[in-house]
């Protein structure tokens, strides 16, 4: 994700990153430029048309695929957001149960062994959500070794069966209560919950019909405006459908890259940064 101040507009405008989609629709941008000049000549110089513009025609169909954009954009950033607030949970949850255990436990090596469980699962469902987990984030522990989770279909599954069966463990052997094992449920819950959540996300795009329609009806009106706009703007209709094509086909491209937020995309969510965040607060609570 791109780190950037919101208020420094003129370094905002005047920048261009990789995920700019300007620099993304740039062929697209040209090609449609030119286009509309080819078509423009056409009637004008060869076929020397005089026809009623039908840019009130465009203006209305316009209005209604803006309507379309903005849900199509809500959307796309609702499936964003709800994807922060689980990582925002993962972070609270890691927190919380790391100083409860902090408190409860006094032997330092349980308390290892049990944060570099939670930060491997941590880092395990950050992974899980792009391409697969690195065994190379993980750590080994005094009783678990990488290589023990890593054969597993679904690695945050197993690391979080292994917290489970610590904690359990600690209430057998009389190191923490029944009421403390309660106490520590709801923690231990809320990390599957909240992969859940994320695995909802990545694994539901929007529907495809939706997607073709909305891309085609953005085609077709773009398109079709060289034949409306050139007996009344002459060869000023390229620069014209260019700027209504970059506003349009950007609106469904950074819809289409924010409603999977869990790569490394620079406008995806943080989760690397979230992630180290959580070990360091680890680090600190338990050590």
């Amino acid at each position: 994700m791109v780190i950037y101040n919101p208020k420094d507009w003129w370094r905002l405008i005047l920048s261009f990153q990789k995920s700019d989609t300007f620099r993304m629709m740039l062929p697209g941008i040209l090609g449609m430029a030119l286009f509309t000049g080819a078509v423009v000549y056409t009637e004008l110089n060869i076929f020397h048309l005089n026809y009623k513009n039908t840019t009130s025609i465009h203006a209305l169909v316009g209005f209604v695929l803006s309507m379309l954009l903005v849900f199509r954009t809500n959307t796309a950033y609702d499936r964003w957001w709800e994807g922060r607030k689980a990582w925002g949970s993962f972070v609270n949850n890691s927190r919380n149960l790391a100083i409860k255990l902090s408190v409860m436990l006094d032997d330092h090596l349980v308390k290892q062994r049990l944060k570099i469980l939670i930060q491997n699962y941590v880092m395990a469902s950050k992974e899980h959500l792009r391409h697969g987990v690195k065994s190379e984030l993980l750590k080994d522990t005094d009783l678990y070794k990488v290589h023990d989770v890593m054969g597993s279909a679904h690695v945050p599954n197993r690391i979080a069966q292994l917290l489970m069966f610590e904690v359990q463990a600690l209430h057998k052997n009389g190191k923490i209560s029944g009421e403390q094992l309660l106490f520590l449920n709801n923690e231990l819950q809320s990390f599957t919950d909240n992969i859940g959540i994320c695995e909802r996300i990545k694994k539901t795009p929007i529907p495809f019909s939706y997607s073709i329609f909305l891309k085609k009806i953005i085609f077709i009106y773009i398109a079709s405006m060289p034949f409306g706009f050139a007996m009344e703007f002459g060869y000023w209709s390229m620069f014209i459908v260019s700027i209504l094509f970059y506003i349009f086909g950007s609106i469904e491209l950074v819809a289409e890259e924010i409603e999977d937020p869990f790569g490394s995309d620079d406008n995806d969510l943080p989760t690397d940064q979230i992630s180290e965040t959580i070990c360091r607060n680890l680090d600190e609570i338990m050590d």
